[in-house]
């Protein structure tokens, strides 16, 4: 093929990806939320065509119009109503709404996963054939190609029409000003609401037209999709004009960067690049941007979510943590296998509790630090580091953290000078980076083995093993919340120009938040990589990343107890139910955290101490007299109280 007909082959990749481009901004303009949900809605709408078509042998096109135009907006509308409407009503700020709408994706990768399982689907139905189509001058192109290039531009051009109808300026009015918007009696309520119809109609949409040429499955295609936000990045999440133009240009690179074909490791980079060009290009347009958009004023994550509580963990929190990590030594075989993954999931979400408690730092990249951890590990222990002569197991586990927590260290220079929204799509998209380009390429991962360390090469002694870590990791966390440390840590957190006025080094801090971090998110890598016997790159999944900090967001993102409860959680309920239903709760609790702040343990904590206030107030809980020991000076006091 000719570079003119590769570029034409790169505008029908293109063209799908402006259109999530598209729905993002959309969704973004008139409710100000970014929505991380658009790729599990493009997945879902992709399943449910293939089903449609081929299991219940329905029509094609009558499926797809019936999903595009009716369910995708109906759960749009659904998702307004019940997760984002009490947010905008309130005046949520960035971070809030952040987290639900991941909520609201981790719900639906949770559905697809209970409904149609990881298969990956190599017969997803196409709208337009593959076959070519001759145009003057001697070039070809395909017909999806061309069908996705003609439906970008007829919605752009409908799109451009409806901002000069009334319509559009009611929406520009909400836009610039909600508050002014409503005091002239625009309904705000229902302009939102068709905003989100809209945006999901258009990730439906690409969903459908991108699942013919990549793996349809719940992580597949979802990342896919999400590696598009590149184009409403670089349009800085407010032109549609430069999302389509971005879009078509990183389609057209794409496609032309296929043409090149290098030997050796070079070759190989380059396919990697060519078929991840969306991915990097969000991780360069993160890293060269000076701001992205207005994130609550520097209020952190953790700040919005906890402000509202002043309660601490209740006492003796580690009775129910000591019985969870306890009952799976009563366990063996298989059950005891898959109880291994709980200290090591705990040990992982504890990374996310120091940079995100304790910090207020978005981080949805630990899988990543956590896969590399691991590889690191398998590595240096059973060659395949090069001249580094093999380690001892347990060596090779703290060079790897060491290793990872360095990278750690250097990559936070750059990042850690974003604040919510900012931050959390670059570490995004540094974690899709390293899965990309480490994780999916045999150069690294081929050859690796990894099993249990000596001398805890037992089920049940590497278990005390994970167990013993975790201890390990807990006192580090606990470091970093009490004494001098924890109180200049939450200071940053909470008022970080307060605590630089105080004296304190924010950026310093926040550096070692995430070296801290990255760390402990290796040691949980190779403690889960050794649990599964293998190095399995779905598992260091970017997708894991959003469920993992959804998970320690619901049961407390400041909490340790909460953490190591979330990991058991996620374990049991997969081994109980199957796989995808732990997501699908861990999905629930998120969308529900704008209005339980906290996390459920704090919610809990919050219903004991009013229903115990209550019993105390009307009387029904007296204290037992004769459990109190008095001196003889209170019983004669006592005495002289009239009863």
């Amino acid at each position: 093929m000719t570079a003119a007909d590769l570029a034409l082959a790169g505008l029908g990749l293109g063209a799908v990806a402006a259109l999530a481009g598209l729905g993002v901004l959309v969704t973004y303009r008139v409710t100000g939320v970014f929505n991380l949900a658009f790729g599990a809605v493009a997945a879902l709408a992709a399943e449910l065509l293939r089903h449609a078509v081929r299991v219940w042998g329905w029509p094609l096109w009558p499926s797809a119009a019936l999903i595009v135009l009716v369910v995708c907006p109906a759960l749009g509308v659904v998702a307004s109503v019940l997760v984002f409407r009490p947010l905008e009503r309130r005046r949520a700020g960035t971070a809030e709404s952040l987290v639900a709408s991941l909520g609201v994706f981790v719900v639906l990768v949770g559905l697809v996963t209970v409904v149609w399982g990881y298969q990956s689907w190599p017969d997803a139905p196409a709208l337009f054939p593959a076959a070519a189509v001759s145009l003057p001058w001697g070039l070809t192109i395909r017909r999806d190609s061309l069908g996705a290039l003609v439906t970008v531009a007829v919605i752009g051009a409908g799109l451009a029409l409806l901002l000069r109808t009334r319509a559009g300026l009611v929406a520009r009015a909400v836009v610039e000003d909600r508050d002014l918007a409503e005091l002239v009696a625009i309904d705000t309520d229902r302009v939102s609401m068709a905003a989100w119809a809209g945006g999901w109609a258009l990730a439906g949409l690409a969903g459908i037209l991108i699942a013919p040429s990549v793996r349809l499955d719940p992580y597949g295609l979802t990342l896919f999709v999400l590696g598009t936000m590149a184009v409403a990045v670089i349009a800085r999440l407010s032109s549609p004009v430069i999302a389509v133009v971005a879009a078509l240009a990183i389609g057209i690179a794409q496609s032309e960067l296929t043409q090149l074909h290098p030997g050796g490791r070079a070759g190989v980079l380059l396919g990697a690049l060519s078929s991840n060009l969306y991915a990097v290009a969000l991780l360069a347009a993160l890293l060269l941007m000076r701001h992205l958009a207005d994130d609550d004023h520097g209020r952190s994550t953790a700040t919005r979510l906890t402000r509202r509580h002043d309660l601490r963990p209740p006492t003796g929190w580690w009775v129910p943590a000591v019985l969870v990590l306890g009952a799976p030594l009563l366990l063996s075989g298989s059950d005891l296998r898959q109880a291994q993954q709980v200290p090591a999931l705990a040990v992982i979400f504890l990374s996310i509790v120091v940079l995100t408690g304790y910090t207020g730092q978005i981080s949805l990249g630990q899988a990543g630090f956590a896969g590399l951890g691991a590889l690191l590990a398998a590595r240096l222990a059973h060659g395949g580091a090069g001249p580094v002569p093999d380690m001892a197991p347990l060596l090779a586990l703290v060079v790897a953290a060491g290793l990872t927590a360095l990278l750690g260290s250097l990559l936070a220079r750059p990042a850690v000078r974003r604040r919510g929204l900012f931050l959390a799509l670059t570490t995004f998209a540094i974690g899709s980076i390293i899965s990309r380009f480490v994780f999916a390429q045999p150069t690294f991962v081929s050859g690796v083995h990894i099993g249990l360390p000596a001398p805890f090469d037992g089920e049940r002694s590497f278990y005390v093993l994970e167990v013993l870590v975790l201890g390990v990791a807990l006192l580090v966390v606990r470091n970093h919340h009490r004494g001098r440390l924890g109180r200049a840590l939450l200071a940053v957190r909470d008022d970080e120009p307060g605590a630089e006025a105080a004296g304190v080094d924010s950026h310093r801090l926040r550096i070692w938040a995430f070296t801290v971090s990255t760390g402990l998110a290796a040691v949980g890598g190779v403690l889960l990589a050794s649990s599964d016997r293998a190095f399995d790159a779905t598992g260091f999944d970017p997708v894991q990343s959003l469920i993992w900090f959804a998970a320690v967001m619901v049961f407390g993102i400041d909490s340790a107890m909460g953490a190591v409860l979330g990991a058991a959680l996620l374990v049991v309920l997969d081994a109980l139910f199957g796989n995808g239903v732990s997501t699908l709760v861990i999905g629930v609790g998120a969308v529900l955290l704008g209005r339980f702040p906290g996390g459920l343990l704090y919610l809990a904590r919050r219903v004991a101490v009013r229903g115990f206030g209550l019993l105390r107030a009307t009387g029904a809980a007296p204290v037992p007299t004769g459990s109190i020991r008095l001196s003889p000076a209170g019983r004669a006091l006592a005495a002289r109280v009239p009863r």
